[in-house]
């Protein structure tokens, strides 16, 4: 019998996507260590604190189908929602149509059809039919997230070619919208959940319709105290299943052996392991990690050629005074919104962005000091390969912004900063590692999904979960794609994970009715 303790896993990066792989495998009974160059845990899903008692989320600002990781905890023998208080938001947001009038998203489905109806009276009538539509998009995708993909033969399974008639693979989101919705408004308010991947709309392959999906059917949740508070709760459960979690411990190198890892190197000496999980970003990371030689699928050549995300220019505001009107997420949406996608596509700096705000003390007073706000604007720009020179533009671009803020409703915003971060793409790569500042990671076009995509098992031993492995960006894809990395870890390893029904191919629904206990 396979002594499972003997075998020891290490996992770079304390992202959302290592810590849910490392709550797996160590569910599994394996000894695992957690490394995290940071002194935090989270990765960019994590929650700052900033001078004068302002907080903000670094990178995500909300969860969306919370049920697979609801699913993972449970795995584990924990319920997320005992550990953090997840509020679901309506509206889901406010949206602002440059071009005219607005739209704030209810949750509720006959409020949302009232609501649309003030911008299209025809388009209103057209939502039952766009959500039952997507709720079989949905269905019939699933079982293709579910899959690893590590061959050609996976299309031909029968699960793979049943969902392409529903998934249209070749038609644009945009695209598939207009079976439903005639107004540029109401397709817009179903599309721009695209720039979630970093892409557009009017490229993005149309089974992408099924992210606004999952917020109408499913919600949109904050969690108290911000994002940060679930990476927490997740490396909680993890030291207390035994997980080693070494912050401020930085990986030098995999060094390899018989084309398998052997060990990993840090400042503090050398850990033998039986195999590696990586969760640093792809793009940023990957060259430095793994020799070329251990990856010839993905050589630096490829690497450097590979089509990317485009990136984020962050601001991070402390504001003295209230923001009234303003609600936990608005969206600006440029009036040409076609035009300032392309001119981001194309290595352009919009003149007229568009711009997203989360207020969460909309929400979530403990997100600032009394009598104050922290507001967390982002706008979408050109990755690093644009050659944009930030240091030069940043003084002009902040004056754009802040002019932009004006326009829904904030017209008296900089004199009442007193604090202020900003994030540019040179410091996405510079801070955070991600690679050329793609904040997404890689593009999500066909040539670079499912079996295109880095595979799960990138090579002998060594996995990938994160961004820029399949089944994709996004915190509720990356959670079942350590799903998937977790369960090829234990296969390769002959390991029985019969008594942890979530690593099956059958959907985490299932498993979800077959709670399993915590091992010891």
């Amino acid at each position: 019998m396979v002594n499972r303790a003997n075998f020891h896993i290490a996992v770079i990066g304390a992202g959302p996507g290592g810590l849910a792989a490392a709550l797996l495998i160590a569910r599994a009974g394996l000894k695992v260590t957690l490394f995290e160059k940071a002194d935090t845990v989270g990765g960019r899903t994590r929650t700052v604190r900033a001078p004068g008692g302002y907080r903000f989320d670094l990178g995500p600002t909300f969860f969306l189908y919370p049920r697979v990781l609801r699913e993972i905890f449970a795995t584990c023998g924990a319920d997320l929602d005992a550990l953090v208080d997840m509020r679901r938001l309506d509206p889901l947001y406010h949206l602002v149509f440059e071009s005219g009038g607005d739209l704030r998203a209810s949750a509720d489905h006959e409020q949302l059809r009232r609501d649309i109806a003030t911008l299209s009276p025809d388009d209103a009538a057209k939502l039952p039919s766009f959500l039952e539509d997507n709720r079989a998009k949905l269905q019939a995708f699933r079982p293709v997230l579910e899959r690893p993909f590590t061959s050609l033969t996976d299309y031909l399974h029968p699960e793979v070619i049943g969902a392409l008639g529903k998934l249209r693979p070749f038609t644009s989101v945009d695209a598939d919208l207009r079976r439903h919705f005639a107004d540029p408004r109401v397709r817009l308010a179903f599309s721009f959940q695209s720039k979630y991947l970093g892409m557009s709309p009017f490229r993005c392959p149309s089974l992408f319709t099924i992210l606004s999906f999952l917020e109408h059917e499913h919600g949109v949740f904050h969690p108290m105290g911000g994002c940060g508070a679930v990476s927490e709760a997740m490396a909680k459960l993890a030291r207390r299943m035994g997980v080693r979690i070494a912050l401020d411990t930085a990986i030098e190198r995999i060094e390899y052996a018989n084309d398998r890892p052997r060990a990993v190197h840090t400042a503090q000496g050398r850990q033998e392991v039986d195999g590696v999980v990586i969760g640093a970003d792809f793009a940023g990371a990957i060259r430095d990690l793994v020799p070329e030689i251990h990856r010839r699928k993905w050589s630096d050549r490829k690497i450097g050629r590979a089509r990317l995300s485009c990136s984020t220019l962050m601001f991070y505001l402390g504001i003295e005074g209230e923001v009234e009107g303003i609600d936990h997420h608005t969206i600006l949406l440029a009036e040409d919104y076609e035009r300032n996608i392309k001119e981001i596509e194309t290595g352009i700096l919009s003149r007229r962005p568009s711009i997203y705000l989360q207020h969460a003390g909309f929400t979530d007073a403990g997100m600032a000091p009394p009598g104050h706000a922290s507001l967390y604007v982002l706008v979408p720009v050109p990755n690093l390969r644009s050659g944009i020179d930030w240091q030069a533009e940043l003084p002009a671009y902040r004056r754009l912004v802040f002019e932009r803020l004006r326009s829904i409703g904030l017209p008296d915003l900089e004199r009442r900063v007193r604090f202020e971060r900003v994030v540019t793409p040179e410091d996405w790569q510079s801070t955070y590692s991600v690679g050329q500042g793609a904040t997404f990671n890689l593009a999500h076009d066909l040539r670079q999904m499912l079996w295109f995509r880095p595979h799960n098992r990138f090579a002998p031993g060594t996995y990938l979960v994160g961004g820029g492995t399949h089944p994709g960006s996004g915190l509720p894809v990356i959670f079942e794609g350590a799903r998937i990395s977790a369960r090829l870890v234990l296969e390769d390893l002959g390991i029985d994970h019969r008594d942890m029904p979530i690593l099956d191919d059958s959907p985490l629904a299932d498993a979800a009715e077959q709670p399993v206990e915590a091992a010891a």
